[in-house]
């Protein structure tokens, strides 16, 4: 299997070096594609250093434009699948070795990061909000979603060549699940930990939850 684990990195210098050495001793044969999103503070030349292949936009243009970028560059490569995860250190990439293998055993299309919501100091709020997204892409889509708001996933191939979400920031991750389950694509899950040492989320809260119900009226009549 050919896989690419693909991150998108805005202001990530303090973490993206030692995040990607990590990668190369878990996942050896994993290409790394780097999409520097308009970084000022060199995290893409660092990236490099490291051993990743970047990406670069020159201007700041949201996480799922970088996810696009990544995604068709990795069908270029002829990728079986990406596996995503965030630059900051929140997503151990010891659980990469278990994406591939539920989904060599399996052929999910998609394969989420299920956090454990007992553990790990995650804030109330979050624990709320990701069960009300969590249902209502699970509605909307109509296909069973535990935890939208990971950002740690795999992708198939036919996931990535399935789905086109039109939007461009990190309501792109929760749109691309709603038309995944549309298209039929399946959707599975694999138990992670999260880590949460104090970073600030990179969610801008009131601006995303307006982009959230954006979808939601979107959506939500022609629901399955």
């Amino acid at each position: 299997m050919r896989y690419f684990v693909v991150i998108p990195a805005f202001s990530a210098a303090e973490t993206i070096a030692e995040l990607i050495r990590r990668i190369q001793g878990i996942l050896p044969t994993a290409g790394i594609l780097v999409v520097d999103d308009g970084s000022s503070d060199g995290s893409g030349a660092l990236a490099r250093e490291a051993g990743a292949d970047v990406l670069t936009h020159t201007n700041n243009r949201g996480k799922g434009e970088a996810l696009k970028t990544a995604f068709a560059e990795a069908l270029r490569l002829d990728a079986d699948a990406v596996i995503q995860l965030d630059a900051d250190l929140q997503h151990d990439p010891a659980y990469l070795p278990e994406f591939a293998k539920q989904f060599e055993e399996s052929k999910t299309d998609i394969i989420i990061g299920t956090r454990n919501f007992n553990v790990g100091g995650m804030p109330w709020d979050r624990h709320l909000t990701n069960w009300l997204t969590s249902y209502a892409i699970t509605k909307m889509g109509g296909v069973r979603v535990e935890d939208s708001q990971s950002g740690y996933r795999l992708l198939s191939r036919r996931a990535l060549e399935t789905v086109d979400a039109p939007t461009s920031n990190y309501d792109y991750e929760s749109e691309y699940l709603i038309l995944a389950g549309r298209a039929g694509l399946t959707i599975g899950s694999v138990s992670i930990s999260t880590i949460y040492e104090g970073q600030k989320s990179s969610i801008h809260k009131w601006t995303d939850t307006k982009r959230f119900l954006r979808l939601v009226r979107k959506y939500w009549s022609s629901r399955p």
